[in-house]
């Protein structure tokens, strides 16, 4: 056992998605294109939803949101990944990798807690109409946010504060494409028993309080829906409440395959391609989950369309 945690480490040596060069090549495109569409995807809607006055509703304000968390959390993993598919050697700092697992564990969690929020707001709007806009006064929905990130932070903080005082002397090649508690465990040479119990805690913590919100304001959803005597009234509302849940349920499922595993039977070549559905997929997915499939969305880029359309045709004619 190392008696120093940073001296023995000054950097790791991530061993990526494969050791192919041609199929690092093909990768790169791929999950280029993939990252790229995912950015212009959530920025254009956090962008769209700035300038639409018809979506200066709590739906959507935390819509924007969570596109914020989407774009953040993978952008805090995956330019670095698609630099070193043309790396020989894919290295980065302690201090980089410091970063990154405390970025990524903060915008995950802020992303559960967004997502809550959002299947709560859903029951309000579904339950109580007529209350919606008392109950989730623009105030209140601030606070919820502001209150999001101060706890993702925290928790992204005191779990990475405690991987790195881990010890890491007998190797620094870490079996994976980023930097993430896991691995980094493995890795590790002094005990890691109560890393590993903090982070089997903590993200059994959020899992639990997170789906219970979702499950139960989804039950009294489904109710509300069943009371409806409008077929095309409960044709509307549960297509709304499939795209949450699809996202979500991607979303958990996802999360509780790679960190609630027991540790005998935790894979990490299994954990790492799960990590690029997770890190690259899922927030280029959310946007045309949530949004895409939505008419007031659709309705909004029209106008916009509309009116740059009619802004080119002005300055064509001049």
């Amino acid at each position: 056992m190392a008696t120093g945690n940073h001296s023995a480490v000054s950097e790791f040596i991530l061993l990526g998605l494969t050791d192919n060069p041609e199929l690092q090549v093909i990768l790169f495109g791929v999950f280029l294109v993939v990252y790229l569409v995912s950015v212009m995807s959530n920025l254009g809607l956090i962008a769209l939803i700035q300038i639409s006055p018809q979506l200066h509703t709590p739906m959507y304000f935390f819509l924007s949101h969570m596109a914020f968390v989407d774009f953040c959390y993978t952008s805090s993993v995956t330019p670095n990944m698609l630099v070193n598919f043309l790396c020989e050697v894919k290295s980065i700092t302690f201090f980089a990798c410091a970063v990154q697992v405390c970025c990524f564990i903060t915008f995950v969690v802020c992303e559960v807690c967004v997502l809550s929020i959002m299947a709560y707001d859903c029951y309000v709007a579904i339950c109580n109409p007529l209350l919606h806009v008392i109950l989730m006064s623009r105030k209140l929905c601030v606070q919820m946010i502001a209150g999001t990130y101060i706890y993702g932070f925290t928790v992204g903080l005191v779990q990475t504060v405690v991987t790195f005082h881990l010890s890491f002397c007998d190797s620094n090649v870490l079996n994976h494409f980023y930097c993430d508690d896991v691995p980094l465990i493995v890795l590790a040479c002094s005990d890691t028993r109560v890393k590993e119990l903090m982070l089997l805690i903590i993200a059994g913590f959020n899992s639990i309080w997170s789906l219970a919100i979702v499950l139960i304001s989804y039950t009294f959803i489904l109710c509300a829906i069943l009371r409806i005597h409008s077929a095309e009234g409960q044709q509307k509302a549960f297509s709304t409440c499939a795209s949450h849940l699809t996202s979500i349920s991607i979303f958990y499922g996802t999360g509780i395959f790679m960190y609630l595993q027991p540790k005998s039977r935790h894979s990490l070549n299994t954990d790492k391609f799960a990590s690029v559905f997770y890190v690259v997929v899922i927030p280029m997915l959310n946007p045309v989950i949530y949004s895409l499939r939505n008419q007031e969305v659709k309705n909004a880029i029209s106008k916009v369309v509309g009116k740059l359309y009619m802004v080119v045709k002005s300055c064509k004619d001049h």
